[in-house]
């Protein structure tokens, strides 16, 4: 079973930044509004990066890594940037 971190795009411009082991699903169940609270007043949401990972407990410490950057490093992370978190 393979893992992914993932960050979305909401409709007022934020992000958001979870992980699935079913990307299109979970993508399909944020944008239906029974994903995360955080997403429901932000529809739609839509996928501007996925990080792949081989198992739910590295993806879980991506996460955390990517959620602690500023919002300017996720964008450019985004948009290809090599980040290392410090």
């Amino acid at each position: 079973m393979k893992w992914c971190v993932y960050i979305l795009k909401c409709s007022d411009g934020s992000l958001y930044t979870g992980i699935s082991n079913s990307l299109s699903e979970r993508i399909d169940t944020h944008n239906s509004g029974k994903g995360a609270k955080y997403t429901k007043s932000r529809l739609p949401v839509t996928l501007v990066y996925v990080e792949h990972t081989h198992d739910k407990s590295r993806s879980l410490k991506r996460e955390i890594e990517i959620k602690k950057l500023t919002r300017s490093r996720k964008i450019e992370l985004i948009n290809g940037a090599n980040l290392t978190t410090a």
